[in-house]
């Protein structure tokens, strides 16, 4: 039941899974980890989105947003549902690539590569607190700034001066931390102007790794129920998007793995 892949708008032509639209691709963690090194090599302006069920809907539900995702250099698997989608549409997606487990990934190579690292977003103190987390992790580790944005939206005169600090900084790599689909839009509007050759958005990587965000245990990471743990730690803010969105997930994809609907990219 394999779909013909889709090929990602970089030099790395990386194949893609069309899960309900949205290009998801078709790596491991070390290719992911290989790929975005390859990126800071060639210099430019690359950015990466990680992608679960709510992305995935969202994407169906916003043509914008779907759009920004299906333009992102990489739009890696970060949940287990779609590793599993990715399988039965014909793809050999062996592994999860998640935001937590990709920024230590690639703070390891740093240590051998001397990229620096600028963490975007969080409450007031998130950023500077991971920073310190990761240095004590990675002892030698180069954080080039750390910045917690104001939770009303910044001014243009605010927002020249943020994106002036990044670009200071020097920085090769910047984690966006502001949660779906808001890091990813910010990214997207910055792409230009922001001179750090990748942006990551990784969603609440910044509080599992501050330890202000009890990350679920790794048998519920791989069997797909994170998603479940959260819920019970914030049910208030998280009922709707995973029981609405997962429920529609599910029905949805029936309907594409059957054939029943089909769902373009553009």
């Amino acid at each position: 039941m394999k779909e013909t892949p889709m090929m990602c708008p970089t030099i790395l032509k990386n194949p893609r899974a069309n899960i309900l639209g949205v290009g998801i691709s078709i790596m491991s963690l070390e290719q992911a980890v290989e790929s975005i090194e390859r990126f800071i090599a060639i210099g430019g302006h690359h950015y990466v989105c990680l992608c679960n069920v709510h992305t995935v809907v969202t994407s169906r539900q916003n043509n914008e947003f779907r759009h920004i995702v299906n333009e992102a250099d990489l739009a890696l698997p970060d949940g287990m549902p779609l590793v599993w989608g990715a399988r039965l549409l014909g793809y050999n997606q062996r592994e999860r690539v998640d935001g937590p487990a990709l920024m230590l990934a690639l703070c390891e190579r740093s240590l051998v590569k001397n990229y620096s690292h600028f963490f975007y977003g969080g409450r007031n103190g998130v950023p500077e607190l991971l920073a310190e987390k990761l240095m004590a992790r990675f002892s030698g580790l180069n954080v080039a700034g750390c910045y917690s944005p104001l939770f009303r939206p910044l001014t243009s005169k605010e927002d020249k001066q943020v994106v002036k600090m990044i670009n200071d900084s020097g920085a090769d790599i910047l984690w966006v931390g502001l949660g779906a689909p808001k890091q990813e839009r910010w990214i997207a509007d910055h792409l230009r102007r922001v001179n750090t050759p990748v942006m990551l958005g990784v969603g609440a990587a910044f509080d599992f790794h501050c330890g202000t965000l009890k990350r679920a245990p790794r048998w519920m990471r791989k069997s797909g129920l994170e998603w479940l743990f959260r819920l019970t730690q914030e049910p208030r803010r998280l009922w709707r998007r995973y029981v609405v969105t997962n429920t529609i997930f599910l029905s949805t994809f029936f309907l594409q793995l059957t054939k029943l609907k089909k769902f373009p990219t553009l």
